[in-house]
């Protein structure tokens, strides 16, 4: 029949059907576990809706925001764009890589590569600003990938917006622009196209986007700006090598080793590869990393932050030809992030707590606030935000949470809590230090203990901030 759509070929029809299945059981875990205490300040953000926030721009906000309106604000309702923007951002990586190579159809497997990762495995259960950060970056790769094949130059546009929702989840997006100016700079075509207003309306189109968080520290004072700017502060060689060293292994957890070794080798014989899809690929991972790398000078990476090399890592991993390697590496990577769910559900493992990350993030909070609303205090104060926000989630609306820290004066509409001399009590996960201490509590993973806390008197001397239950 002329006009039919063509059957989609087996091993494509596989690796879609592997992905919503992945979807699905990374929908099932997110819906099963408590939240994260960062998950648990983000969701404070989506109940307060602002252009930005003392820590980041607003877009994880409106993620959660959005998944709330279907599943309310419970785990899944937090959550439910992160497995979604995984398995989209799959697409987009995918697409773009074959439009970038389309003699070897790379696609496919760099989209099974990003899925092996530990990084996607556990990162797409939980939500992060890294979660829209890493689907508006591959929007962008995908939206110059077209660019690149077909020439049309309206795909700066495209380009450009992608890039203005991914300033607006976390600022490391701006060295996606760095990346395209030194793609562009270092070619005879790309200073030709640097002649035209393509790049540049891009860029303003991209700030324009942007243009609510900037005003937002405008009013501010410039606070997020100056929070995340502000990391670094001076050279300490005595402890870049245990910093790279760190950043290292980091990579190789959350690459997974298989996937690691492919990316470094697919990345290296890039270089050689003459077409533009490579170059921009290249830049793409040399900026940001120089960027990281700088910092390890002065100060720890979290491994987390090297997440946006992801795709034109795997790209590059997808175009080599050892496929008994490829095999090797997504089956490792797979099976470690199997493990790491039923990790999770179940704690099977006999891990201490302390020593499993898994535990130290997501198990026992609702236990814990239990334990805190119960001792009935006139209000609850903490010296860690992310606690904080936990007891605002799960605990009962009678229950008054109060913050001090200065983070909490950015958020509009919170009260100010006249409490000067009233008594109260302060929990703290830092047992050293100064306290009045009054009594212990503990979170627990199933039946084992998993960090202690303690209780201490306060009086408060200074106006806090209510902060209001969702």
């Amino acid at each position: 029949m002329a006009g039919a759509l063509k059957p989609l070929p087996r091993g494509t029809v596989l690796c879609l059907a592997l992905l919503c299945g992945l979807t699905l059981l990374r929908l099932i875990v997110a819906a099963r576990l408590d939240l994260a205490p960062d998950e648990a300040y983000y969701a404070l953000w989506a109940a307060h809706m602002q252009p930005g926030y003392y820590d980041h721009p607003p877009m994880v906000a409106l993620f959660i925001r959005l998944g709330e309106a279907v599943f309310g604000k419970t785990s899944l309702g937090v959550r439910l764009l992160a497995p979604l923007s995984a398995f989209i951002g799959s697409l987009l990586v995918w697409d773009a890589a074959d439009r970038l190579f389309p003699a070897q159809k790379p696609g496919l497997k760099a989209a099974l590569l990003m899925n092996a990762t530990l990084m996607i495995g556990a990162g797409a259960i939980i939500i992060t600003p890294d979660t829209p950060l890493l689907l508006f970056w591959s929007a962008s790769l995908n939206a110059l990938s077209r660019l690149i094949e077909s020439g049309q130059r309206r795909w700066w546009l495209v380009a450009g917006l992608c890039l203005g929702l991914a300033l607006l989840s976390k600022y490391t997006a701006v060295l996606f622009i760095a990346a395209c100016f030194f793609w562009l700079l270092t070619s005879a075509k790309g200073r030709g196209q640097l002649c035209t207003p393509w790049p540049w309306v891009a860029v303003a189109l991209a700030l324009l986007v942007f243009g609510p968080d900037i005003a937002w520290n405008y009013a501010h004072d410039w606070v997020s700006y100056a929070k995340q700017g502000g990391r670094v502060e001076g050279i300490n060689p005595a402890r870049a090598a245990q910093f790279l060293g760190e950043l290292i292994v980091g990579q190789l957890g959350l690459l997974t080793p298989g996937v690691f070794a492919l990316a470094l080798t697919g990345t290296w014989r890039l270089r050689l590869v003459r077409r533009e899809g490579a170059r921009l690929l290249l830049w793409l991972t040399a900026v940001p990393l120089a960027v990281m790398l700088e910092h390890v000078l002065s100060d720890r990476v979290q491994a987390n932050w090297l997440a946006i090399l992801y795709p034109s890592l795997l790209i590059a991993a997808a175009l080599l030809p050892a496929k008994r390697w490829f095999a090797g590496a997504l089956g490792l990577g797979y099976v470690v992030s199997g493990v790491v769910y039923v990790q999770a559900l179940t704690g099977l493992l006999p891990i201490p707590p302390k020593l499993d990350p898994i535990a130290l993030q997501l198990a026992g909070w609702r236990g814990l606030v239990g334990q805190i609303a119960a001792l009935k205090s006139p209000y609850i104060t903490t010296d860690d935000y992310a606690l904080a926000a936990e007891l605002v989630f799960y605990g009962p609306p009678g229950l008054r949470v109060v913050g001090f820290e200065d983070r909490w004066d950015y958020f509009a509409g919170y009260q100010r809590a006249e409490l000067d001399g009233v008594p109260g009590l302060y929990i703290t996960h830092r047992l050293g230090g100064p306290c009045d201490k009054v009594g212990a509590l503990t979170r627990y993973e199933g039946t084992r203990p998993a960090w202690p806390y303690k209780v201490c008197s306060y009086i408060a001397i200074w106006p806090g901030r209510d902060i209001p239950h969702p």
